[in-house]
């Protein structure tokens, strides 16, 4: 008997058959790099992107047959340490990044690339989201992360607005965010229904809350111990696919969702994450559905650890993310010219 596809599966399928005439090759991507820590306290995470260029990045993208346009680091204005806005710390310097970063990726957008963000911390995929919308529309959103990361401004229990940015993304919680001071140019741009995490092990009370409030579909570690990467990642996608098939996928890779063994050079690490092969995985599986438009690779701090050997670990991971993001399989690659010379 014939076993009917899902949604996901005839996805795959179209966007393999589209690779068939438009290889690997004809992927341009463009670099932006976005050196910035005041979403969070700990110094160190603003060399994050230089870090993970360190490793290879470029090179190792042109191996594999990537056009890529590294746009440099972005420079952000210095903004006074100003007083807490409630909660709320740092919100000026936070909201004056990412309106630059915004505009850094619709311009990247609108040069053709899919948009890859090197972080700095995650408040930055405040920016990075907005501008992504801001050229293609509606997008859905994959956050892969150990944290949500959606306590409200008023509901943040530090003031740390890494903690916040899906909140001022998404529509559900809009009449939940209060003005804050350098963000009249932020709108809310994604719908909870096109949101999915994966990778979940800590929350704050309030944003457990906030989750079940707003609808959102959450893969904990619990489940992906429980159904296997590969379930979860067949999931997650049918869950998207069936809300908008065509719809462009902003990936959005805070390396704590990997367990510290794996990325220990990061602010915030927390047991019992994602093995490398599981945090790979889930690159590559969105790779092959042909609508990767745009991916941050965040919170990357080489100050939190002891040893070389740690920093040139998580670094790395950070690079096979993104390799996998752009189409290497493990089982292996070659060019679709390539052939075999005589003897």
């Amino acid at each position: 008997m014939q076993r009917v596809k899902t949604p996901l599966q005839l996805l795959i399928a179209s966007a393999l058959h589209h690779h068939r005439h438009h290889h690997q090759g004809s992927r341009s991507v463009g670099i932006i790099g976005a050196p910035f820590s005041n979403g969070q306290p700990r110094d160190g995470v603003q060399f994050g992107p230089d870090v993970i260029r360190a490793e290879g990045l470029v090179s190792k993208l042109q191996a594999q047959g990537c056009v890529v346009k590294d746009y440099g680091n972005l420079s952000f204005e210095e903004v006074p340490a100003d007083e807490p806005v409630g909660r709320v710390k740092h919100a000026r310097a936070v909201g004056g990044a990412n309106r630059k970063l915004s505009e850094a990726v619709r311009a990247a957008k609108r040069d053709g690339h899919t948009a890859v963000v090197l972080g700095g911390d995650h408040s930055l995929a405040i920016g990075s989201v907005h501008g992504h919308a801001e050229v293609v529309g509606e997008l859905s959103l994959v956050w892969v992360d150990a944290h949500a990361d959606i306590n409200t401004p008023l509901s943040t229990p530090t003031g740390n607005m890494h903690g916040q940015p899906v909140s001022l993304l998404l529509h559900e919680l809009r009449a939940k965010i209060p003005l804050l001071p350098n963000f009249s140019w932020m709108t809310s741009c994604v719908s909870a229904k096109h949101l999915v995490y994966i990778g979940l092990r800590d929350l704050d009370p309030e944003e457990h809350y906030i989750l079940k409030l707003a609808g959102v579909k959450a893969f904990s570690m619990t489940e992906v111990d429980a159904l296997g990467v590969g379930r979860v990642m067949e999931e997650a996608c049918d869950f998207l696919s069936e809300r908008g098939a065509e719809r462009p996928i902003h990936l959005s890779y805070d390396v704590d969702a990997l367990d510290p063994n794996v990325t220990p050079a990061t602010g915030t690490p927390v047991m019992g994450g994602l093995t490398y092969r599981e945090g790979v995985y889930i690159a590559e599986y969105l790779g092959k559905t042909g609508l990767l438009s745009a991916v941050d690779v965040v919170e990357v701090n080489p100050l939190r650890v002891g040893t070389e050997k740690e920093l040139r670990s998580t670094a790395s991971v950070a690079v096979d993310i993104l390799l996998g993001c752009f189409g290497r399989m493990r089982a292996g690659n070659h060019p679709p010219d390539f052939c075999v010379p005589d003897a």
